[in-house]
């Protein structure tokens, strides 16, 4: 049997397999990046403030997870957590529930410490006459930064940020490890099912770059209308 027969027939054969990991990799994905994009921009709000501790602490939280594996970060989430008593509860009517829960919370935490980088590159590319016009007419600087600066930045950085989801998609297939049925994990149980590691990995890497292909085109439409949006 040729290559690419192997291919259609585990196709035909395991697609539901494909089907669910592709679900769960684009719901972690789609979650890591929306919290991950919140956290961050409070941490990068803290990396710009004035008050030292909170400075510190922002600082020392991004270089930190930007130094350490993914990997590193998962496995201490997922094993090293319920040793000082820290667990994810368990949900009965969604299966290994706290399983995806760590991959999720992993993923945020790392997705947070580069976002907060892009998210503060993004505010200081506003002009800082934006901050003081604000200022001069009555908003306090929480309100300047929410309904002024942030909205600017946000369309500065939305290419940075489009990037950033690809890579969680990309990165997501390291949860398979402790056991989330993502794309990878799919992909390796079809492999045990039929010894046909090549055709299998080579429909795994087909479908993450579809996953990536068509959320980049769809991040990019985006920009394109905010641009005509601001003309």
């Amino acid at each position: 049997m040729g290559f690419f027969e192997q291919i259609i027939t585990i196709l035909d054969r395991y697609y539901i397999y494909f089907l669910d990991g592709v679900k769960n990799t684009l719901i972690i994905a789609a979650l890591s990046v929306v919290l991950g994009a919140v956290f961050g921009t409070l941490m990068a709000i803290m990396r710009m403030c004035k008050i030292k501790p909170l400075r510190w602490f922002a600082v020392a939280y991004i270089e930190f997870v930007r130094g350490t594996p993914l990997m590193v970060q998962l496995m201490f989430i997922f094993y090293g957590l319920p040793m000082v008593g820290i667990t994810f509860p368990d949900v009965s009517w969604i299966p290994n529930f706290s399983r995806f829960m760590a991959g999720v919370v992993a993923m945020s935490i790392n997705s947070c410490a580069y976002v907060a980088e892009v998210i503060r590159s993004g505010i200081q590319a506003v002009d800082e006459g934006q901050m003081e016009a604000a200022r001069s007419i009555g908003f306090k600087y929480g309100e300047s930064m929410r309904l002024v600066i942030l909205p600017q930045a946000i369309r500065n950085i939305l290419p940075a940020l489009g990037n950033e989801f690809v890579t969680v998609i990309k990165e997501s297939s390291i949860v398979s490890v402790i056991g989330i049925s993502d794309l990878m994990y799919g992909t390796n149980g079809v492999i045990a099912l039929t010894y046909r590691s090549l055709p299998c990995l080579a429909i795994a890497a087909c479908i993450y770059f579809i996953l990536t292909f068509i959320s980049s085109r769809l991040i990019a439409l985006l920009e394109k209308r905010m641009r005509h949006g601001r003309k």
